[in-house]
């Protein structure tokens, strides 16, 4: 019997190290290192072994170009137009937000034509069936297997021989030959590997579910992530009808792509135009409502800023947000007061993308700012402009990525003004082009 040893594994790296440290040599990380027992770590390369070299003209395998339809539009376009024989898609999320809900609809679309084997470890095979009775899923040529061993679950694969896997949750999954519990750092570095292993191997399509922590961040090493072909995250409100998947990491596509669904009783729809989704409640003749042509990726989605500017009864105003970075938002409050002479200091402000929706690209600058002062000044801004472009911190309006695809998302639904940075080369006459967020704040006047 081998003899277990006492390692520390970094939860941000996967890096190994024989005693505990408080940060990690490898990334540089504080207090990321668990202890665990193990036997014997097996090194797995993510990819089939090449034998020998070839030109890089003669290495394309019709096997693995044939991409499988999911046969929902927007996931297939958002993962490059469809999956790939043998890719591995790791799909996070909160718990409750709905990946099984949406991956027993895409194994159930699949199974269609092909085999597919959706494996649970989370919940009994009756349990998936009640939901999958729920939401129309259930097919005869999809199979479900309970099971949480990993060495029972790739015998079963060999077995079935399926076209495409289904792995609720990699952290519900262990293998006996290491001594550390299920969702550890090892044993999730262990499960994933094997298992993309076997995909490549066989040629079979994967997509494992992950957990995330609290912070949002994909648990587990972030060798999990380098593992695999794909990352995207599941996300959304739960008092929203909404849900977003985002393609963070694609070998076989864009990244930054994103599909839209809506929430029903029986599972979840794709949303073909989000924009006219988001805007559909937007009140009229209000004060701190503006419009942002949010792009993921290549497409643009319409998306309402609103903010709110009240007097503050606190010795330390407040500062709220709900869709984008608090940081940002103290460097846009400082910009505008430092720019435009406006006393920021005395109020509370709270910024809210509206639906729920998480923006992290500095273009939502503009139209924040604008929306603070509209609510500041309670002037409503013309209900036909939408905004854009990131703020300097002497106040310009500098430029931004995805310019034209914004200004003809915004063209579409009938937006007569769109403020743009002023370097854009783009001529229309619905086109206002701003230096600074002084020009930009004439537009409430």
């Amino acid at each position: 019997m081998a003899k277990s040893k006492t390692v520390f594994i970094c939860n941000e790296c996967g890096a190994t190290y024989p005693t505990w440290s408080g940060r990690c040599a490898s990334c540089g990380s504080w207090n990321t290192l668990v202890e665990e027992k193990q036997k014997k770590i097996r090194n797995f390369s993510p990819s089939p072994s090449v034998s020998k070299p070839e030109p890089i003209t003669q290495a394309k395998s019709e096997h693995f170009s044939e991409r499988i339809s999911t046969r929902i539009k927007t996931l297939d376009e958002a993962l490059g137009g469809g999956i790939v024989k043998g890719q591995v898609i790791l799909v996070s999320g909160e718990p409750g937000i709905g990946k099984s809900t949406l991956l027993l609809q895409v194994s159930s679309n699949i199974s269609e034509d092909r085999k597919v084997l959706y494996i649970t470890g989370e919940e009994s095979a009756h349990q998936v069936y009640i939901r999958g009775e729920r939401i129309g899923a259930l097919k005869n040529n999809l199979f479900v297997l309970s099971e949480t061993v990993l060495e029972n679950i790739t015998e079963a694969i060999k077995q079935l021989k399926p076209d495409f896997i289904v792995v609720d949750s990699v952290q519900t999954v262990y293998s006996t030959e290491l001594e550390s519990p299920a969702g550890s750092v090892s044993q999730v570095r262990e499960v994933s590997a094997r298992l993309t292993e076997i995909s490549k191997s066989m040629g079979i399509p994967s997509i494992i579910v992950g957990q995330v922590t609290k912070e949002g961040s994909i648990a587990g090493p972030k060798v999990l992530e380098h593992i695999v072909d794909t990352v995207a995250q599941f996300e959304g409100e739960r008092g929203h009808a909404y849900r977003v998947l985002k393609v963070i990491k694609n070998r076989f596509g864009a990244a930054g792509e994103l599909a839209v669904f809506s929430m029903e009783d029986r599972g979840l729809k794709e949303v073909l135009n989000p924009s006219s989704f988001f805007l559909e409640e937007r009140p009229e003749g209000k004060a701190g409502s503006v419009i942002f042509p949010f792009t993921e990726g290549s497409k643009p989605v319409l998306v309402e800023i609103q903010a709110l500017v009240s007097k503050t009864v606190y010795a330390v105003p407040q500062r709220k947000t709900q869709g984008i970075d608090i940081n940002r938002l103290s460097i846009i409050t400082a910009i505008i007061e430092k720019e435009t002479g406006i006393f920021l200091k005395d109020r509370d402000i709270f910024v809210n993308v509206v639906g729920g929706i998480t923006v992290k690209e500095p273009a939502v600058d503009l139209p924040v700012a604008l929306a603070i002062l509209s609510s500041l000044k309670n002037t409503p801004l013309p209900p036909d402009l939408a905004a854009f472009g990131e703020l300097g911190l002497t106040g310009e309006v500098r430029s931004v990525y995805y310019t034209e695809h914004r200004i003809k998302e915004a063209k579409k639904f009938g937006f007569g003004k769109i403020l743009v940075p002023a370097n854009t080369d783009i001529q229309d006459s619905r086109i206002i082009k701003v230096k600074n967020i002084q020009e930009a704040i004439e537009y409430l006047r």
